[in-house]
C-alpha cells in the first residue's frame, strides 16, 4: 500500500514563526511549501527547500489566494484567468528556489480558502488545473469533489488527500479553525489506518464518511505536531509492511 505523508510548511514570515518544520520534516515524504501569498517569504522559502532536500522530501507548491493578513483563509471573488495567473506567479517563485537546489517541482496543493473554493466552484478548480497543466505535476485534493472530477477530466494526476489532524463535518467538508488544536497522536494514527484500509472516517457527529488516503496531511502548526507526525509515520509504515 502506497501512502504519502504531506505537511504544509515554510509558512513563517519575516520574524514571525509558524510551525515546527524542523521537527516534522523527518517524518514526511511531501512538503507543501508556502509561496508568499498566505505565508512565507524568499528567505523562508529557500530555507524550507534546503531543509526538505537534506531529508530527501519532495517539494510541492502550496498556493493561496492573495491574503497574507488573513493567512489565506478568507474567500475572495475572483475569475478563472486571474486565479490561474496568481497561482502561476506563486509557483514561479518557489520554482526558482527548487531550480537553485536542483530539485523538481513535485506537486501542487491549494491552501485554505482556495482549497475549499476549488472543491465546489468549477471555475476555481479549472484555474488550479490551468496552472498545474503548465508543469504537468499531480494536484492534491479531496476525493469525491470537484478537485477529483475537474483535475481528472483535464488529464492531470490527482492525489486524494486525507487529513489526520482535522475534523470533518457530516457532509465531508473540513472544519478549519483559525488555530489548530492539539490532537491525540493515537487518534490521528487510527484515522489514517481506517481511511487507508476501509476508505472511511467519522464526522464530528458520528456520521460515517467515504474518503481516500493516497496522501495524508498533517499540519506543522498543530501544538503537538511532531508527536502526530511520528505516530502517523509509524501507522503508514505498518500499512506498507502488512
Amino acid at each position: 500500500m502506497s501512502v504519502e505523508i504531506n505537511c504544509d510548511m515554510g509558512e513563517s514570515f519575516g520574524l514571525y514563526k509558524m510551525g515546527d518544520d524542523e521537527g516534522v520534516m523527518p517524518f514526511i515524504s511531501q512538503a507543501n511549501v508556502a509561496c508568499g501569498f498566505h505565508g512565507s517569504d524568499p528567505n523562508h522559502m529557500r530555507r524550507t527547500v534546503d531543509l526538505a532536500q537534506r531529508h530527501g522530501v519532495k517539494v510541492g507548491a502550496h498556493v493561496s489566494l492573495p491574503d497574507l493578513a488573513g493567512f489565506g483563509r478568507r474567500e475572495m471573488k475572483i475569475d478563472r484567468e486571474e486565479m490561474a495567473n496568481i497561482i502561476l506567479y506563486q509557483i514561479g517563485a518557489l520554482k526558482g528556489f527548487l531550480d537553485q537546489a536542483g530539485m523538481p517541482l513535485s506537486h501542487i496543493k491549494p491552501h485554505g480558502a482556495l482549497y475549499g473554493m476549488a472543491a465546489r466552484m468549477e471555475h476555481i478548480a479549472h484555474a488550479v488545473a490551468d496552472a498545474a497543466d503548465v508543469y504537468k505535476v499531480p494536484v492534491l485534493g479531496l476525493a469525491n469533489t470537484l478537485h477529483e472530477t475537474v483535475y481528472g477530466a483535464r488529464g492531470l494526476e490527482f492525489q486524494a488527500e486525507f487529513f489526520a489532524d482535522l475534523d470533518y463535518d457530516d457532509d465531508g467538508r473540513l472544519l478549519i479553525t483559525r488555530e489548530h488544536h492539539a490532537v491525540d497522536p493515537a487518534v490521528a494514527a487510527k484515522r489514517v489506518v481506517d481511511a487507508a484500509i476501509s476508505g472511511t472516517t467519522t464526522s464530528v457527529n458520528g456520521v460515517s464518511l467515504q474518503v481516500r488516503a493516497e496522501t495524508v496531511c498533517i499540519h506543522s502548526d498543530t501544538p503537538n505536531a511532531v508527536e502526530i507526525a511520528r505516530a502517523v509515520q509509524e501507522a503508514v509504515a505498518a500499512l506498507k509492511a502488512a
